[in-house]
């Protein structure tokens, strides 16, 4: 029954316990239950982990126009990107393919994920905008897919057709139904058993063997291009470039991180229960171990796994007991 011990000196300051579904050939293969808490149980909002298939329905409302969009580009939009130059200038580019302009976004600004990016853009007396905010990528491509169908580009209510069809579709990949909610961008996310999330996440790993199948495509990408789902020492970039073969991740708010593993058709949703993301890299080098062993090999030290001062010193780590 796993818990993320975090520790400080030789002390252990905090514990998360976590669970995780895995899902293989559309029935529950493997279950990790929590000390008192079945993973059976659990539900949590998708958050980020919805993304792929958020963008999955946005390419299928562009139409023609999403014909030579790039692997880059799929991966940009299914990403909580760092705000680094080469999110940003995607982004841009995405918006003017689309006759959009960043003041279209309805995502909001926040300064960008990558630190030195947002001191630098500071000390240059640059100003935050919504390009910055980790889901522009997914939202360039809700204005796209609005601007094809001749919706209105005020995409987020739950009652838009584009946010229908995201939940039309997202239920049906958990085959369960979601309770909606707001995410932190603005557009609907949905409460769902954790067990849904790794069925939806199963069914992209099956696509991703699937040459013309869009959401294989939206997989492949992100397996491709974890610097643009992500960013610089980020967690998902580590889990993908760790794994021994192909893999798309996503982590989501509230320690949800989601997995596609396409060689075993396998979706695997973690959670850690009390939403600490700091928990997460444990829990996932744990799962992945406990499935595929050796198949995980973390960057050596991992700071992931580190707890640190302010002045940089490692005074503690997280493990899982």
């Amino acid at each position: 029954m796993p818990v993320v011990l975090q520790t400080r000196g030789a002390g252990v300051e905090a514990a998360h316990p976590f669970v995780a579904v895995v899902v293989q050939d559309r029935r529950v293969a493997r279950a990790f239950d929590a000390p008192g808490v079945e993973a059976s149980r659990v539900t949590t909002t998708w958050r980020s982990a919805s993304k792929p298939f958020q963008l999955a329905q946005a390419l299928a409302a562009l139409g023609p126009l999403a014909e030579g969009l790039t692997a880059e580009d799929l991966a940009l939009g299914a990403a909580s990107h760092s705000g680094e130059a080469r999110h940003v200038e995607r982004v841009h580019a995405l918006l003017r393919r689309f006759g959009s302009t960043q003041a279209d976004l309805r995502c909001g600004a926040h300064p960008p994920v990558h630190a030195p990016t947002a001191e630098a853009l500071y000390r240059a007396g640059g100003e935050v905008s919504a390009v910055h905010n980790n889901c522009s990528g997914k939202h360039a491509f809700m204005l796209g897919a609005c601007r094809a169908q001749g919706w209105s580009l005020e995409y987020r209510p739950l009652e838009h057709p584009l946010q229908q069809r995201n939940r039309a579709g997202i239920e049906a990949l958990c085959e369960a139904q979601g309770i909606a909610a707001v995410d932190g961008c603005g557009v609907p996310t949905w409460h769902m058993p954790l067990e849904g999330l790794a069925r939806a996440w199963s069914r992209l790993a099956e696509s991703m063997t699937a040459e013309l199948d869009a959401l294989g495509r939206i997989g492949r990408a992100m397996a491709a291009h974890p610097d643009l789902t992500s960013g610089t020492d980020r967690l998902d970039a580590d889990v993908v470039r760790g794994f021994a073969g192909p893999l798309a991740v996503k982590i989501g708010a509230q320690g949800v991180f989601c997995i596609a593993e396409p060689n075993r058709g396998v979706g695997i949703a973690i959670k850690v229960i009390s939403g600490c993301g700091e928990a997460l890299p444990a829990a996932i080098a744990h799962v992945l171990s406990a499935l595929m062993p050796g198949a995980f090999s973390p960057p050596e030290p991992w700071g992931h796994l580190h707890v640190r001062n302010v002045v940089g010193d490692v005074v503690g780590g997280f493990e899982v007991a």
